[in-house]
């Protein structure tokens, strides 16, 4: 408003223009307007109007001129009204904000499996934030059967057929979002339902069946194969995707050939998208087409790419039109985000949504990449299904865990930074840990198998290492070193792994409270050689797709068979 709505406020002392009434008249006895109350005393007597004027008022005595009791009315109710206005906007600010609450709908961030630990904070306090990002393929409401899908899926349990974990660092400088197929095989933690409270045991089976446990068991199976840990979830169906895409007012997405995605001999289904070589911007349903294409980008692997080009641009989009800091915008993507979406709890405010999207707006679009997970051909269904590419994932796994950007600059950075940094100290001077963590797939601990590894450790030079009294859990085995510890403490803990053979993936940085340690786990139950050891040769990024958000050039090559307009 620039200026202040309270008279004199703000230029003290101020004298009164004749007749001006504060907000409460009453402070005028018997109507007085000679001396306002910012008005510089004069060492006279105030009462009954008995004193002298002060110079500029006429300069006599007498009665103080009485202020028509019509005009007292009006600015009484004039103060009233703004008061009134002030208030009621207050309000109507908060039945608004608690609106935009009850629109979200909540869950728990967990199915009761969830194992990983939250990284360190750096040394400014801060730490890294992971959101898992699920695309449900419900059609359990009118809305999503309008958008695709048999009447005989209703009331069936959804699957989770977009499955994407945003990593961004805990400077906030650089993001990452990594896609896993849907028809990933791995392994499933035991899981509740928090709705329907139906238990499922532990499984291997292929990663989109996760969403029978809820989102939270989605979560779980990511941790359980990451490592990493995920502070939050988020949950779109089919008419969400339509919703969120006319908000934002749509997205630039291009194919190199014609693109009618419909059914084809022995290739039932299809999402309908039916676009001309080019860009286009799409939104709504065209939008939903975009996503859900899956035949004529080849694969489940060309839908992803295609996912995040849409999102890059959405990303471009946001930015361009100053979505974080225009206040009409912000009120308009908050309603049918709150709508659109369904999150774990302890995001499940306004507020704290919100304050993430603020933490994003400052990322640079040129250090936000996307990715799919590095994979091989499953041995049991080469035709359908994939596997994470040993070495290859388990790298991208550990970067994240260590917050490392993907970008290449970036990382050619990091590499000079190691490489130059602290040798680890003699095996003799190292204590370490080790603990038997064996248990941590639903089985019996292998009895003893934490003295054994410390035997070899000790073969191997570690005359300090010594097995702990307490119990351990975990899935693979895992060699940590305390956050205070440092690049001296990683650099350590890569030499114990090294040792023993295990993958550089294998080495974690955990908080303070515990020194240098081993924790052998459910994959190493017998044996002094770590099964199936695979080589840390890879690098994470080669063979896969890979798309920055600063791109605007990206475009989708199209499956011959469904060039065909």
């Amino acid at each position: 408003m620039g200026r202040s709505s309270t008279p004199g406020e703000g230029t003290r002392p101020r004298v009164r223009h004749a007749g001006q009434l504060g907000w409460d008249d009453d402070l005028y006895e018997d109507g007085d307007s000679g001396k306002g109350a910012a008005e510089p005393e004069t060492g006279e007597s105030r009462g009954g109007g008995g004193g002298r004027r002060a110079a500029g008022h006429g300069g006599r005595r007498g009665r103080p001129r009485r202020a028509p009791k019509k005009k007292h009315r009006v600015l009484r109710w004039t103060a009233f009204t703004l008061a009134f206005l002030i208030l009621g906007t207050g309000a109507a600010g908060y039945l608004w904000y608690e609106h935009l609450n009850s629109n979200l709908r909540k869950g728990e961030r967990s199915a009761g499996n969830s194992a990983a630990k939250k990284k360190a904070p750096n040394a400014a306090g801060q730490t890294p934030l992971n959101i898992l990002l699920i695309g449900s393929d419900s059609r359990n409401s009118k809305e999503n059967l309008k958008l695709g899908g048999s009447k005989k899926s209703v009331g069936g349990t959804p699957l989770a057929d977009v499955q994407m974990l945003l990593h961004v660092s805990a400077d906030r400088k650089n993001a990452s979002v990594i896609s896993i197929p849907r028809d990933t095989r791995v392994n499933i933690p035991a899981c509740e339902n928090p709705d329907t409270h139906e238990k499922y045991p532990a499984t291997n089976g292929i990663i989109n069946e996760t969403l029978r446990g809820g989102p939270g068991c989605t979560l779980d199976t990511w941790e359980q194969l990451t490592k990493v840990y995920i502070d939050h979830w988020m949950m779109v169906d089919f008419a969400g995707v339509v919703d969120m895409a006319d908000a934002v007012g749509g997205a630039w997405v291009c194919v190199n050939q014609n693109v009618n995605d419909v059914s084809k001999p022995g290739v039932p289904g299809g999402s309908h998208l039916r676009l001309t070589a080019g860009r286009h911007k799409i939104k709504g349903e065209d939008a939903l087409k975009w996503l859900r294409t899956r035949h004529a980008f080849e694969s489940d692997i060309g839908r992803s790419k295609a996912q995040h080009m849409y999102l890059n641009s959405v990303m471009r989009e946001l930015k361009s039109q100053n979505a974080f800091t225009d206040t009409g915008r912000l009120m308009n993507l908050a309603e049918t985000a709150t709508k659109s979406l369904q999150v774990s709890e302890e995001i499940g405010t306004v507020k704290k949504l919100f304050d993430l999207g603020m933490q994003l707006k400052n990322v640079p679009l040129d250090k936000m990449n996307m990715l799919t997970m590095p994979r091989i051909a499953d041995p049991e269904n080469p035709d359908a299904h994939v596997l994470p590419k040993p070495g290859a994932a388990d790298k991208l796994w550990a970067m994240l865990r260590d917050d490392q950007s993907l970008d290449p600059k970036d990382r050619a950075k990091a590499a000079k930074k190691v490489a130059a940094g602290p040798k680890a100290g003699a095996p003799a001077s190292l204590g370490v840990t080790v603990v038997n963590g064996t248990s941590a797939d639903g089985q019996a601990a292998t009895e003893g198998r934490a003295g054994v590894v410390r035997d070899l450790l000790k073969a191997k030079g570690f005359t300090e290492a010594d097995t702990s009294t307490e119990p351990g859990s975990a899935l693979t085995t895992e060699v940590t070193y305390p956050h205070s510890a440092g690049a001296q403490g990683k650099a350590d803990a890569l030499s114990v792994a090294k040792a023993l053979s295990l993958p550089t993936s294998a080495v974690t940085e955990t908080p303070d409270g515990a020194g240098l340690t081993l924790t052998v786990g459910s994959d190493w139950r017998t044996g002094t050689t770590l099964p199936k050891a695979v080589e840390d040769d890879s690098d994470p990024l080669e063979g896969t797709e890979s798309v920055n958000s600063a791109k605007t050039d990206d475009c989708m090559d199209v499956y011959w068979p469904y060039r065909q307009m």
